[in-house]
């Protein structure tokens, strides 16, 4: 049984394996004493031989076979380190490994990722929780399946871009606006675990327009995140200062909500580089040099830290418990 990647290993090393992070969506790991479960696989009819090796994310797999070697242009010997999945990696990249570190994804699914030097599971928040790509760490997130994906889908709807409707509100939210935007658009996960679960408009007047839709859906991503903090709060995981990252960060306004939404400053990294390509790099570097991970997956360069707006982390607080009510009142309606 291997993931994409690995049959990529196997054909290049002749050995099956996958590394950690991966092996821990597959819901056939121990997560905790990172090992194929017996229990687990057993309910699925199969056996621990016949899934492929467990090894780190950082790990040297094996060398690149003489033929592959040959049809590739390679020369002989080159190492292959099996990396991580994809939000594995892109902690790597942004160097959150230990407690306290972690960052905020406004990316097409919204996701707050917080590292744990310590398995500390807690199902009943609808956390994934799941072992890191580097030895002795796990990791645990929060993921809303609609973040920047809400606003491209009012932005297909109102045959306008994105950043034009973002654009539109300025750089500094004023306060919660009084139309409510449910991001369900596909389901949500944390911390509802609910396919059926569809998304909508409260409080519609005829009065509103594209902007008022606009700052509902930005107000909607980030209270949605929000209940993933208030989750991944309860599971004993904590951040600080995390980084904002993914295309919603390119929006002031957005940061900016989302830092005063959160309750918790959020860090702007300067342009460059980082995340999921330069953690599977990062990943290769420390198996075929041995460094240690602390020493190579450290955290960009920050340009800016975004604080909460102290005289509105009040009423957002209170907007927000108004959304979290919403998704029971809606729920069972036909």
């Amino acid at each position: 049984m291997l993931l994409p990647k690995d049959y990529l290993v196997f054909w290049l090393t002749g050995r099956l394996v996958t590394d950690m992070s991966d092996a821990a969506g597959t819901s056939w790991l121990d997560v905790g004493a990172r090992a194929w479960s017996d229990e687990l696989l057993g309910v699925s009819g199969m056996r621990a031989d016949q899934m492929p090796d467990l090894i780190e994310g950082n790990a040297v797999a094996g060398t690149v076979l003489p033929d592959r070697a040959q049809a590739l242009g390679l020369p002989p010997a080159v190492e292959v380190v099996p990396g991580g999945a994809d939000n594995a990696a892109a902690a790597c990249g942004v160097g959150a490994l230990a407690d306290g570190q972690g960052f905020v994804s406004l990316g097409t699914s919204g996701v707050i990722l917080a590292a744990r030097d310590r398995f500390a599971p807690d199902p009943a928040t609808a956390v994934h929780t799941f072992c890191h790509a580097v030895p002795g760490r796990w990791y645990q997130m929060a993921v809303m399946l609609a973040a920047t994906d809400s606003l491209n889908w009012l932005a297909r709807a109102m045959g306008a871009d994105a950043a034009t409707l973002t654009g539109d509100l300025g750089e500094v939210p004023d306060g919660p606006g009084r139309l409510r935007f449910l991001p369900y658009l596909s389901g949500e996960r944390t911390p509802h675990n609910d396919a059926a679960i569809r998304g909508g408009f409260l409080n519609l007047d005829i009065a509103d327009g594209r902007a008022e839709l606009t700052r509902a859906v930005l107000e909607g991503v980030a209270f949605g995140l929000r209940d993933g903090l208030d989750a991944l709060s309860a599971t004993g995981a904590r951040l600080d200062t995390p980084l904002v990252i993914g295309g919603g960060a390119r929006s002031p306004y957005w940061v900016a909500l989302l830092a005063t939404v959160l309750d918790t400053p959020l860090a702007l990294p300067e342009r460059g580089e980082f995340g999921a390509a330069l953690g599977a790099a990062r990943l290769a570097l420390s198996g075929v040099t041995g460094a240690a991970p602390d020493a190579l997956m450290t955290r960009p360069p920050v340009a800016r830290v975004v604080a909460p707006d102290p005289a509105l982390v009040a009423a957002y607080a209170e907007a927000h418990a108004a959304f979290r009510a919403a998704y029971s009142a809606i729920r069972n309606l036909p």
